[in-house]
């Protein structure tokens, strides 16, 4: 169909233009890129086996959808992309603030153009993209916002009686006809204007201001709601509950490998930051463990959940920080060490709900033990467990490494040191790259610059040496050592976090 030819009514009932509902043409056009094999909901990873087909099936069944789930699970993002079911151009009676199918007129002022003009009534064709509407849904959201309101102003310019129902302003979900309608955080709209939508979604009936109206809306009603809202700010009133046809419940990645696929696809990096910064698949895959220790975590609050705007975050300020120390020492291209991975703590702190808020582990701590976390975690996935040679010390990958520390020897390694200074310290420390080598071997010298700096930060997470954070960096020493030098309270020179790292940096987990 022509539609830059079809300009009246009569021009588009002789094309054999045929009305069809938004629920209908979400599905036919589902139906038709399922047998053409089309991806429906590109770019939203870990979904494929649970979330994609329930809301499959909702719509196959015409159904009005409420997704739940905590925040930063892509619900809204879901949403969005259902406007690509829709139809490219509907016909619409120009001049409608209802969008009006020509067809069937649902507004005063369409069926009387319709009836005054008939088939030389004008047309407009509206695109997909302007049938979306979203609306956050907060406490003082109105009746009048979402439905409507009597409009003084109208009847005055007009010279109507209040009476006269053209004196009405209609609200979002009116404006909405034909299209998608999406009120996020459903549970924090007050109950009262819960209760207006019964009838709409049911019967299609508005009351504004005493006129009692039928206006059969066509729309496709989605809702976002996040679970620890029912319980802290408000919840969803059951008669409410019970007229939205489908409850999809979205969850977080369940794989380091499908959190990845998100951050890379979501983080936003200058070309310039691509080409300075090198960064190793370790240390994107350290960033995705740390969300998903802060998800099993005791002190972070599991109701609030831990968003996926964490890692992404994080990732973008891991490439900051190595981009930083590039500018600083003038290089022309640096790769990722392990201890940028402290520069994200910014990036999580704001982004995680403390059990208690006033506690002595304060966000700060908390974030630094995510990502000591995080390294324990993947260290045994690179390396051997050093749990297991516990009990056999001499066996021990780790021994030559561990002895040199013992005879009193330290390294540290300050955030911004160039790439020949930070290698120097590394390969200075005995056996150490030779362990790298034999478990990793033919790998990049960055790479192997990278293990060897992992191999003494996930020692120190399993207390063979001992981490001290320093203002700048981070100190490696023996762990006996560190514990029989304990400072002082009165000596300035020291601080608690030194007291910390004694301990191997593992207090509070």
């Amino acid at each position: 169909m022509n539609i830059d030819k079809i300009k009246t009514l009569g021009q588009l009932k002789a094309a054999g233009y045929q009305s069809k509902s938004v629920k209908d043409e979400l599905r036919s056009n589902l139906i038709e890129k399922k047998r053409k094999k089309t991806p429906v909901f590109s770019g939203i990873w870990g979904y494929e086996e649970t979330v994609i087909p329930d809301l499959e099936k909702a719509i196959l069944a015409r159904h009005n959808i409420n997704l739940l789930g905590l925040r930063g699970q892509a619900k809204t993002r879901i949403a969005r992309l259902m406007i690509n079911l829709l139809d490219e151009y509907i016909p619409v009676v120009e001049g409608s603030e209802l969008n009006d199918d020509p067809l069937h007129p649902i507004s005063r002022y369409s069926i009387d153009k319709i009836n005054e003009l008939k088939d030389e009534t004008p047309i407009v064709w509206l695109h997909r993209h302007d049938r979306y509407t979203e609306k956050l849904a907060t406490p003082d959201v109105s009746i009048a916002d979402l439905i409507g309101d009597v409009d003084p102003i109208k009847a005055a310019t007009l010279k109507l009686p209040y009476s006269d129902e053209r004196v009405i302003h209609f609200g979002l979900i009116p404006r909405s006809h034909r299209g998608i309608f999406v009120i996020n955080e459903l549970p924090d709209l007050q109950a009262r204007i819960q209760v207006a939508l019964f009838n709409i979604l049911q019967e299609g009936d508005i009351q504004i201001r005493g006129f009692k109206l039928r206006l059969p809306l066509d729309l496709q009603f989605v809702f976002t709601a996040n679970p620890e809202d029912y319980t802290n700010r408000g919840s969803i009133v059951t008669p409410l509950k019970d007229r939205i046809d489908s409850q999809i419940i979205t969850h977080y990645p369940k794989t380091i490998d499908i959190g990845k696929h998100i951050t890379q696809q979501e983080a936003l990096l200058k070309k310039e930051q691509e080409e300075l910064v090198v960064v190793h698949e370790l240390a994107k895959d350290l960033i995705e463990q740390i969300a998903f220790e802060a998800r099993s975590s005791e002190f972070i609050d599991s109701k609030s959940g831990v968003s996926a705007r964490l890692t992404i975050s994080a990732y973008e300020t891991l490439v900051a920080s190595a981009e930083r120390r590039a500018l600083l020492t003038n290089e022309k291209q640096t790769h990722i060490r392990v201890s940028d991975l402290y520069s994200v703590i910014p990036s999580i702190t704001g982004k995680v709900e403390l059990v208690y808020e006033g506690e002595q582990e304060g966000p700060g701590i908390v974030a630094q033990n995510l990502i000591g976390k995080a390294i324990r975690s993947q260290f045994v996935n690179y390396f051997p467990d050093p749990e297991k040679f516990r009990k056999q010390k001499e066996k021990s990958p780790y021994k030559t490494v561990t002895d040199w520390f013992g005879e009193g020897n330290k390294v540290d390694l300050l955030n911004d040191l160039t790439g020949k200074e930070y290698e120097k310290a590394l390969t200075g420390i005995p056996d150490l790259k030779g362990l790298v080598q034999t478990l990793h071997p033919n790998q990049p010298v960055a790479l192997q610059l990278f293990l060897m700096e992992f191999a003494l930060h996930g020692l120190a997470e399993y207390s063979l040496l001992s981490k001290h954070y320093l203002t700048a960096g981070h100190q490696f020493k023996d762990l006996l050592s560190s514990m029989f030098n304990l400072p002082k309270f009165d000596d300035d020179d020291e601080t608690e976090e030194d007291d910390d790292a004694a301990f191997g940096g593992n207090r509070g987990r």
